[in-house]
């Protein structure tokens, strides 16, 4: 995950509670809560660390996410299994989505010790078919979606040289997989932990929830300093991905009291989930009005990040202008499923936005 989302948001932020004043080196651990570890693992990129969570489960561990594949990871998990003093095998590897950063590392783990893959469908299903893009060539379709966004023949290019790279940075998956479902209870130890699936990040992303041990594993569907970045794809291009990431605050609110500790993939553990929540809403709501008064007049998605974001992306930024582009999409989208906005083609097919007319007076 590459962050965007710092310099958008405007709210006066909660006053969270960060209870552990240092998160643990790579290749050690750290207790905080019974039986659940704290493990930091290195990505290459701005966003430079995924949070992963290791469970005393009986007689072996149980371990949510497992970090990008990469050389310095690699290099990460064997460190931590040379000092680790409690010598029990892993016993099961959960994925909270399909983001290299989440499930690179599964199957070299799954393998090495002979245990299996536990994730929702929809994260198993479409990772497989992502990593097969490997080797393959853009498609047709996924150019044309940000030819329409209005990306130029450089974007354009960077794009088509990049393609297929998601599967790099995933060891193979296991053949089979043990599928979680939104509500199942799944026992860890003495503890039971409740899947939570959200949507908007991803398909089905799956949290854990433990009310004995008061315990958020929440992945990226809630984090304390960014927000996830929210994206329509070529392959869905009329998606509603925001709606679905707005009704997964409430729903998370719903079910989850506020006195947990949340464990994000990202950034630091912390106390305070249902301001947390309060918060991303709120600043969701704000950047969107922002996205209105931008559409007065009309625009291409590329044209409103300085709405969005506060700045503007450099298209030869090729990872960052993809994410900035699906999460303008995301937002129009949102939008235009509210009957809010159109949407017309212009003779080169590149598609402008602008806010319905009875709406401009208002």
């Amino acid at each position: 995950m590459t962050d965007i989302t710092p310099t958008r948001e405007r709210l006066a932020k909660p006053a969270l509670e960060y209870p552990f004043a240092q998160a643990p080196e790579a290749g050690k651990t750290l207790e905080v809560a019974r039986g659940v570890f704290w493990v930091r693992m290195p990505l290459p990129m701005t966003l430079d660390h995924i949070n992963i969570w290791a469970l005393e489960d009986g007689d072996g561990w149980t371990v949510v996410d497992t970090g990008m594949r990469t050389d310095d990871t690699l290099a990460a998990w064997r460190t931590l299994f040379a000092g680790a003093t409690d010598k029990r095998s892993l016993k099961r590897v959960i994925g909270t989505h399909m983001h290299p950063d989440h499930i690179g590392m599964s199957g070299w783990l799954t393998r090495k010790f002979h245990c299996r893959l536990w994730m929702t469908q929809l994260e198993y299903l479409n990772c497989r078919v992502l990593t097969g893009d490997t080797g393959r060539e853009a498609p047709e379709e996924a150019v044309a979606f940000y030819q329409k966004a209005g990306w130029g023949q450089g974007a354009i290019e960077n794009y088509q040289a990049r393609f297929g790279n998601f599967g790099k940075h995933i060891h193979a998956l296991p053949e089979s997989y043990r599928r979680i479902q939104d509500g199942e209870d799944i026992p860890i130890g003495d503890s039971s932990w409740r899947v939570i699936v959200g949507r908007g990040h991803s398909p089905e992303h799956a949290c854990l929830y433990s009310s004995e041990q008061k315990v958020l594993i929440s992945g990226d569907q809630v984090l304390p300093r960014i927000s996830s970045n929210v994206s329509v794809y070529p392959t869905e291009p009329d998606a509603n991905p925001m709606h679905e990431w707005l009704e997964t605050l409430k729903k998370i609110k719903e079910e989850v009291p506020d006195d947990v500790l949340v464990l994000p993939s990202h950034n630091e553990c912390f106390r305070g989930l249902h301001a947390r929540l309060d918060y991303l809403a709120m600043a969701q709501e704000r950047t969107l009005d922002r996205l209105r008064k931008t559409l007065k007049e009309p625009r291409r998605a590329i044209d409103v990040f300085v709405a969005l974001f506060g700045r503007s992306i450099d298209e030869t930024d090729g990872g960052l202008l993809n994410l900035a582009t699906g999460e303008s999409i995301a937002c129009l989208n949102y939008l235009l499923h509210r009957g809010e906005i159109t949407r017309q083609a212009d003779n080169e097919g590149v598609v402008w936005y602008q806010i319905q007319l009875d709406r401009q007076a208002t």
